[in-house]
């Protein structure tokens, strides 16, 4: 009886020998390994790679939310709710950067803006032009106002020593003093600003010059003309005020 020979399958490369051209080598697979492979992936269907899991770190919002896992979900709420946070964190620095630059620089209370206004107001004082800058004619540029004293060349911005003070009937006592040069003497400028609970500015009480070897100069003196009314019995122009 003759044996049964079974059918050759062909899985090593061969030698392919043409005329005129160089040996190619080709591979040739069992058919039915090729029709396995074709058959597996359904009509109509393209191959799908494996996607990485979605973590708090890696997520970048392109995975729709319907396709996550509920670990990926409450990974992303994560992300999101942090990113969130970190948005509201410097809105609110923002907010209070313009907050301090509205009330030091730019608010009419401020202290760098009572500080420009007095010390132009003393610039522009003959009296003032006459102690500082000397006799004969004068520019009120000549004369410049600074804050304390440093002891750096670079320092650009000086401190302005200021006090502010609320009474028992709520008026506001603003208290500043800053230095003054000029070519011919230096001296202090002393300031006393109240601002009553329905008012919306500060006034000045006290605005005086002092300057080493010259006598006191006053731009405004209504505490002492307050004091001088006191000490005079309430008396002004012959008549008691008290």
């Amino acid at each position: 009886m003759a044996a049964k020979l079974s059918p050759l399958r062909l899985a090593s490369p061969l030698f392919v020998f043409r005329a005129g051209f160089r040996p190619a080598i080709t591979t040739t697979a069992p058919l039915n390994a090729r029709l396995a492979t074709t058959q597996s992936a359904p009509p109509g269907s393209s191959p799908t790679t494996k996607r990485r899991s979605v973590t708090i770190v890696n997520d970048t919002g392109r995975v729709p939310w319907q396709n996550l896992s509920i670990g990926e979900k409450a990974a992303r709420t994560t992300q999101q709710t942090f990113n969130l946070g970190l948005v509201l964190v410097g809105l609110a620095a923002t907010g209070a950067v313009f907050t301090v630059l509205y009330l030091e620089v730019f608010s009419t209370d401020s202290k760098t803006a009572v500080f420009n206004r007095t010390a132009d107001r003393v610039r522009k004082d003959p009296k003032c032009i006459e102690i500082l800058a000397g006799a004969g004619m004068h520019t009120k540029r000549e004369i410049t106002a600074h804050g304390e004293p440093s002891h750096s060349r670079w320092a650009r911005n000086r401190t302005i020593a200021s006090r502010l003070e609320t009474d028992k009937a709520g008026v506001e006592h603003l208290h500043m003093h800053f230095y003054v040069e000029g070519p011919a003497a230096s001296g202090t400028v002393q300031v006393h600003m109240t601002k009553g609970p329905g008012d919306k500015e500060y006034e000045y009480r006290t605005l005086a010059l002092d300057v080493p070897g010259h006598q006191r100069h006053y731009l405004v003196n209504v505490d002492g003309l307050s004091s001088g009314l006191s000490k005079a019995g309430g008396r002004l122009f012959g008549v008691r005020w008290n």
